[in-house]
């Protein structure tokens, strides 16, 4: 028996995941992902500092030629008789497809087709943007929308600029973005002055489309999103640092380099526009079903990333010393973000503080196959709640996506 069905077997359905920590060189780490103190630069200082943790990845970061082996891939961890076996969840769903993500999203993919991450850093990213597939397969690559949820257990402090610029302000021209680009090499390029800032609010999310202009704030972010990692920077200075040119090109073919006018058509320019971005991008938590039916069973599950065809998110709270069996119709991988318990065979606890390279038991990805049968979840707490998020893969049968 291969080391994928065995894990499967041994978890009843659901894999026990390994930490996946990304760099990326023109960040600074925020310091609220639980890594330890000494580890944010593990990767060596050209690498940058440790500013993401990726879960349910099957989709390999594109971090320049320095990028390692695997880096951004799930690992699955599997023990038996006092050995822990390491091994990628992209090799374990390409063997065993459906019998992990289920037949309807196998059928359709051949592959898990999204995943999460946490985003911590301690600025504001640039304004910047994710292609759409028309204009990622140019690189030979997916286009990318993704959402945000910003967690409370993550956000004991906001950083330096907790506030997200997003679209375009109505009445700018295309000329005038093709200027701002064009003078990416003059120091400010005074891209966000033709933009709106939002400030954060944790406990809240919104929802961000390919082709949509955007520079995420400095709180901790929780962000479910399509497989791909393409993204290009359209901002060039950012707290007074210098973001490199060849990132305004990042997702442009090399015959295509030096092309404004091809990256103002990557902006959906009716999208960035919208002067109504808090009605249609915005997102509140959602009640999964009626509150006071779930609070008296034990939990409560709210929708906290809705919007998107191509993924969706929940928060689900179990209350102190409850057990309740959930039921979900489609496979999803999950992260603890408080409290203590069981979760079917495996015990599931929230880590204080994360050595690098150190296992832990806060992140899982849950079988197609048992998410239908419920996974029972005890709360062994006498005072803290479990508080578990969950990203799912496209077009959940659950889920009514807001519009």
């Amino acid at each position: 028996m291969s080391l994928a069905k065995k894990a499967l077997e041994q978890g009843e359905g659901i894999l026990r995941l390994t930490p996946t920590w990304v760099p990326r060189s023109f960040c600074v780490p925020g310091r609220r992902i639980k890594l330890h103190p000494d580890d944010y630069y593990s990767l060596g200082g050209a690498r940058g500092g440790i500013d993401e943790r990726w879960f349910s990845s099957t989709t390999p970061a594109e971090n320049g030629p320095l990028t390692s082996k695997n880096e951004g891939l799930s690992h699955i961890a599997f023990e038996d008789g006092g050995k822990t076996e390491l091994f990628l969840l992209k090799d374990a769903i390409d063997e065993l497809g459906g019998k992990i993500i289920g037949d309807r999203l196998w059928n359709k993919y051949k592959a898990w087709p999204m995943y999460s991450k946490f985003f911590d850093n301690m600025g504001p990213l640039p304004h910047h943007i994710h292609p759409s597939d028309e204009f990622g397969k140019l690189t030979g690559q997916n286009g990318k929308p993704e959402a945000y949820y910003y967690p409370p257990q993550l956000n004991n402090h906001g950083g330096d600029f907790p506030y997200t610029f997003f679209g375009i302000a109505p009445g700018t021209t295309k000329e005038q973005i093709k200027e701002c680009l064009m003078n990416f090499n003059v120091g400010d390029n005074k891209i966000t002055n033709y933009s709106q800032a939002f400030k954060l609010q944790p406990g809240t999310g919104w929802d961000v489309p390919p082709g949509m202009l955007h520079a995420p704030g400095s709180l901790c972010t929780y962000e479910p999103q399509k497989a791909s990692d393409i993204f290009a920077m359209y901002q060039s200075l950012v707290n007074e640092a210098i973001i490199p040119e060849e990132l305004l090109w990042n997702a442009t073919p090399k015959d295509r380099v030096g092309d404004y006018d091809l990256l103002v058509e990557m902006i959906d320019w009716e999208l960035n526009v919208n002067p109504n971005l808090l009605e249609t991008r915005y997102m509140e938590p959602i009640p999964v079903k009626d509150r006071a039916q779930m609070n008296a069973d034990g939990y409560d599950d709210k929708w906290i990333c809705y919007r998107s065809h191509d993924y969706s998110a929940k928060e689900l709270t179990i209350f102190p010393g409850e057990t309740v069996t959930i039921k979900d119709s489609a496979a999803y991988g999950m992260i603890m973000m408080q409290g203590h318990g069981t979760m079917g065979t495996w015990d599931i606890e929230t880590p204080s503080l994360i050595r690098f390279g150190q296992l832990t038991h806060d992140e899982y990805f849950v079988s197609e196959e048992a998410a239908n049968a419920g996974v029972k979840i005890t709360n062994l707490s006498k005072t803290d709640p479990i508080v578990m998020l969950k990203h799912f893969g496209p077009d959940n049968p659950d889920l009514k996506v807001v519009e």
